[in-house]
């Protein structure tokens, strides 16, 4: 029974993974706190018009994400560079 019970918990559990914003849907952007589909559309339209972000505090250029928003979700994301890096090598290459 206290391997029954053990084993639930593990099955239950959250898994924790940080959302990377470069390459994060709406969906899973919305999925953070504090972040409603109009933030999530307008973080995904700025990456789409402006590129990949460099840093998480690239988000604050993001019409209706500020300082109090960023704080609250900070430890929830992160900023693949690497994935960066090899799309603006691709752009570079293809003109």
């Amino acid at each position: 029974m206290k391997q029954l019970i053990i084993i639930f918990f593990i099955l239950s559990s959250d898994v924790y993974a940080a959302v990377d914003i470069n390459t994060a849907s709406q969906a899973e952007l919305e999925a953070l706190k504090g972040i409603g589909p109009a933030k999530a559309k307008a973080i995904v339209e700025y990456r789409n018009e402006h590129g990949l972000f460099s840093s998480i505090d690239d988000l604050e250029k993001v019409n209706g994400i500020g300082a109090g928003t960023l704080q609250q979700i900070r430890s929830d994301l992160t900023v693949d560079k690497e994935e960066k890096i090899a799309v603006e090598q691709k752009k570079e290459s293809n003109p």
